[in-house]
């Protein structure tokens, strides 16, 4: 298949260098986004420290997979609450408000896959250099929307459904 090859070929290329950014806590370094896959998905690892969890918020372009290496992530999606260990994976279907949380009793280590790709340009626009800087919310909800995420809710709001057990 010729864009099998070719999606290899980009990944493997010398000048291909990871970036990492600082969001919401968490440090995520773009592993491959749509200029090193052709827009077909994009590859984050995370490293979510103990206590950081995302916005409630849902991807309407796109799917995201989970992947944990180490640690626990916890995820409230829709209805569901899932608590993933090491070797574990969700997937978020396009659509579902969610929220993903490391609150187990350790620091989180994971992989995320967004297809297509959209969510590596969410990370390296509005992430930060340090960890100490807060991102600018304002561009955050722009480019938000500008790939087709919602957020409906700050850190520390979960799914209604996903409240009720």
């Amino acid at each position: 298949m010729n864009d099998y090859r070719a999606i290899t070929h980009s990944l493997n290329k010398s000048n291909f260098m990871t970036q990492s950014f600082w969001l919401f806590g968490s440090c995520l370094t773009i592993l491959a986004d749509r200029t090193t896959t052709d827009g077909q998905y994009d590859l984050i690892e995370g490293y979510f420290p103990l206590g950081t969890q995302t916005p409630l918020h849902r991807h309407t372009r796109y799917f995201e997979q989970l992947y944990v290496l180490e640690g626990e992530l916890t995820v409230w999606a829709g209805e569901k609450k899932v608590v993933l260990s090491r070797g574990e994976s969700f997937l978020i279907p396009v659509g579902t408000p969610h929220v993903v949380a490391a609150i187990g009793d350790q620091p989180a280590h994971g992989l995320v896959i967004a297809a297509p790709s959209g969510f590596a340009q969410l990370i390296a626009v509005t992430g930060t250099q340090n960890k100490a800087e807060t991102p600018d919310m304002a561009l955050f909800a722009s480019i938000s929307a500008e790939i087709g995420d919602e957020i409906l809710g700050p850190p520390g709001t979960l799914p209604s459904a996903a409240t009720k057990t």
